[in-house]
């Protein structure tokens, strides 16, 4: 679905994506992982179109997108969200959904005085879908809570609400567990898996959580300065010796034991 071919993203002098080629399959939960300033969420931001690079390309479905603003991408169904959570924080959960849909007729000025029946018909058709999404994330509770008042987790389950909103063919997460409590993550977990297997949605989300990467990802993509350094499963890559010397600043290759080491435990069951 999305192709990656040799992107590069220059800051002056800073290479913050320096050459890197990622594809994501069709159907699937793909991880993106590697140490901080690895190059991750500049990426996302190239491919969703917030920095046009430097040079490379990006395709969906075939066709070319490289550089187009993030408009134009939702609506080819490409979306995505933010480390901190971007709601309307006067306005309630519902609301913030039912702000979503474009083009909604109540947004013309000459609709909203002369054709009020089919602005009411079409906001009832969107507050049915919100209240839809609302049930389906299990935050009826909150549903005409102000989006302000929401938990770090409930503002991350909102994000995810929004691009139910749509019909959205891909959506990149970033860091969707940041600041999420270990009950809250594993329902948005099971909301991300139920998307991907009900409702066909792919995903490709950055995470430090390698619990949380290993319980839903397949493959796992590894960034370090700006280029992928290894692709496979979550086993695999936390088994890779330059993984672990990405993360660590030393390889365990040629230390005595190095297969069974402290540091080796760490990297595997910590975060990522």
């Amino acid at each position: 679905m999305i192709v990656v071919r040799d992107l590069h993203k220059h800051f002056g002098g800073i290479r913050a994506v320096d050459g890197a080629s990622i594809e994501i399959e069709e159907g699937s939960i793909t991880g993106l992982i590697g140490p901080n300033g690895a190059g991750k969420t500049t990426l996302f931001n190239v491919i969703a179109g917030a920095y046009s690079p430097t040079s490379g390309t990006v395709s969906l479905d075939g066709e070319d997108i490289t550089g187009l603003p993030p408009h134009e991408l939702f609506a080819k169904g490409l979306l995505r969200t933010f480390q901190i959570a971007h709601e309307f924080s006067t306005l309630s959960v519902r609301e913030n959904l039912m702000m979503v849909p474009g083009q909604q007729s109540g947004e013309n000025l000459i609709d909203a005085w002369f054709r009020p029946a089919k602005v009411a018909e079409e906001e009832k058709a969107v507050r049915k879908k919100a209240d839809e999404v609302i049930e389906f994330l299990q935050i009826s509770h909150v549903a005409d809570e102000l989006a302000g008042n929401l938990s770090g987790g409930q503002k991350k389950l909102l994000e995810l609400g929004r691009t139910m909103m749509v019909d959205a063919k891909i959506v990149f997460l970033d860091e969707v567990g940041a600041g999420v409590n270990r009950t809250l993550l594993k329902t948005i977990g099971e909301s991300i898996l139920r998307l991907n297997r009900e409702r066909g949605y792919t995903f490709c989300l950055i995470e430090h959580d390698m619990e949380f990467i290993s319980a839903l990802c397949d493959p796992v993509i590894v960034m370090a300065e700006g280029r992928v350094l290894a692709q496979g499963t979550a086993d695999e890559v936390r088994s890779n010796d330059e993984v672990i010397e990405a993360y660590l600043g030393t390889g365990l290759k040629n230390k005595p034991g190095g297969g069974d080491s402290g540091g080796s435990g760490d990297t595997k069951q910590g975060s990522a």
